[in-house]
């Protein structure tokens, strides 16, 4: 169990002092009872025990970089970055949200403090238990990569055809959580999205005109096929192979 210790006098309260709790990810862990990550007066102490107790690999990642974190910042929505990936994102999207959720959409760029707690339990664990992703992670010949990897790419597990951009287990997670990506259309990792795109309106090709013979956008249907007989691009693909066989 951890103790709040007064680095000043080099004191030892004596008694429990957790009873915050630092959300990371699903998990929880116990924080110092001043509820203030980036504290400069007060250090947690954790056992390695406990930390395995509370935390997996996962926790320690930043989505961003898909590595350990490195000077972790933690934003309100629980979600923790490196301090340099986080800048380096919001730089390049010219927009301050979480690049995890879109719960967070700050108005203003805010300061951001190093998470002093998180930092210490990952320095710990790092000498014993913490380690670069697996290889197997990372692109190789014949895979797709991630579009929104930075440094490293890992390979892609879905293509959004709605997006269009290709992303890895760690990327797609915002299309399974948040409402506003929920029902964007995913598909197998696929190199060749353009394709599938209309190329007068950049929407994903979802149906075919059986008119016009040809595969065509929503907003093709609204603007240049209405009144034309059309179907599912996907039900007409598999009634095809049907009647090939």
């Amino acid at each position: 169990m951890g103790f709040c210790q007064n680095e000043s006098s080099g004191e030892s309260r004596g008694r429990l002092t957790h009873k915050r709790f630092y959300q990371s990810g699903s998990s929880a862990l116990h924080q110092c009872e001043c509820a203030d990550a980036a504290c400069s007066h007060h250090s947690v102490r954790l056992t390695m025990a406990e930390a395995q107790l509370f935390v997996s690999q996962d926790e320690f990642t930043c989505s961003v970089c898909l590595d350990t974190l490195t000077d972790p910042v933690a934003l309100p929505c629980g979600h923790n970055f490196c301090l340099k990936c986080l800048t380096d994102y919001w730089d390049q999207s010219q927009e301050c949200r979480c690049p995890q959720c879109t719960s967070m959409n700050f108005t203003t760029r805010p300061s951001l403090r190093r998470n002093n707690l998180l930092n210490e339990v990952i320095k710990n664990l790092k000498k014993t238990t913490l380690s670069s992703p697996p290889p197997q992670n990372y692109v190789g010949p014949g895979d797709v990569e991630c579009d929104f990897c930075t440094g490293k790419k890992f390979r892609a597990v879905k293509s959004c055809l709605t997006c269009p951009a290709s992303y890895c287990q760690t990327h797609l997670q915002p299309h399974y959580e948040g409402d506003a990506l929920k029902h964007h259309k995913l598909v197998d990792p696929d190199r060749n999205l353009k394709e599938k795109l209309c190329e007068k309106h950049q929407k994903s090709l979802e149906i075919f005109c059986k008119t016009d013979d040809s595969c065509i956008c929503m907003m093709c249907v609204v603007t240049e096929h209405n009144g034309h007989k059309m179907g599912e691009l996907e039900t007409e693909r598999e009634e095809k192979q049907v009647s090939d066989v």
